[in-house]
């Protein structure tokens, strides 16, 4: 069984302090006041040692000094100093970040990389979930796409309908190729509200599954059989994959208009 003693160093090292530290903390909340000899026997931890652990207490204010040398004492501050130390912590640290966020962009400049495709894999439910999030924040007004409906609707239930909406709500219209199904053409019907023009082929021939969403210089790629989520960035590879769609788009148009396979939603469209 554990004693009350390491229970407690182990919460001390959890808000951030070393195991010395939360030692000789510990040492000095027991002895009320010590020498640094007396801490030192206390904490368990050597002489050298604690003169050090003391002066980063004392400067995370949590142990102060009284009296000159050679009768140097030590004592530590009242527990409710650490809430004070962590909160100070948490602010320098919010502080940090900002001045991180601004400099990432010069580090971009000198990034070696910065020119290569980058490419990212998100794995799971969430990970699908968090490719479709990504393309929300579409700095283009437009998303074309490849997609069949029944796929991505019977993968991640009950998401869809307010993905359409919010995008919708940001103005970012959609292109769309669908495999010609019942629930794709149900869907369809719903193409002004869901600021959406949509387009069939026919599924015997041209039926797929994953879904492709290009915007702005990323291609989005949803594995809904495999539970993948790919986005790749690259403005040369979106650009080519803008070309094929435009290809596939002028052919899936005529293929509609020659064989009657869209459905005309309330709009006309």
């Amino acid at each position: 069984m554990k004693k009350p003693v390491d229970n407690l160093t182990g919460k001390l090292i959890s808000f951030g302090l070393s195991e010395k530290e939360a030692s000789v903390y510990i040492a000095l909340l027991t002895i009320d006041r010590g020498t640094v000899a007396q801490t030192s026997r206390k904490a368990n931890v050597n002489r050298a040692t604690t003169y050090v652990i003391l002066d980063s207490l004392i400067n995370k204010g949590l142990a102060s000094m009284s009296g000159k040398k050679p009768k140097q004492e030590y004592y530590a501050e009242s527990p409710d100093k650490l809430a004070t130390y962590l909160e100070k912590q948490a602010e320098e640290s919010t502080r940090a970040a900002e001045k991180a966020k601004e400099f990432a962009s010069e580090l971009k400049l000198i990034q070696k990389s910065a020119t290569r495709p980058q490419i990212k894999f998100y794995e799971g439910i969430e990970g699908l979930r968090y490719v479709f999030e990504d393309s929300l924040k579409a700095e283009s007004d437009n998303i074309i796409a490849f997609s069949s409906i029944e796929d991505q609707h019977s993968v991640i239930k009950g998401y869809f309908p307010e993905y359409y909406r919010r995008r919708a709500k940001r103005k970012l219209f959609m292109r769309a190729i669908f495999p010609q199904t019942s629930m794709g053409i149900e869907r369809a019907k719903k193409d002004p509200e869901e600021y959406r023009e949509s387009v069939f082929v026919p599924a015997d021939q041209f039926g797929f599954h994953p879904a492709i969403n290009v915007y702005d210089n990323k291609v989005m790629i949803a594995s809904w059989r495999e539970k993948l989520g790919i986005i790749i960035e690259s403005a040369e590879i979106a650009d080519a994959m803008k070309k094929i769609f435009e290809l596939a788009w002028a052919e899936a148009k005529r293929l509609d208009k020659q064989s009657g396979l869209g459905v005309k939603n309330e709009a006309g469209v």
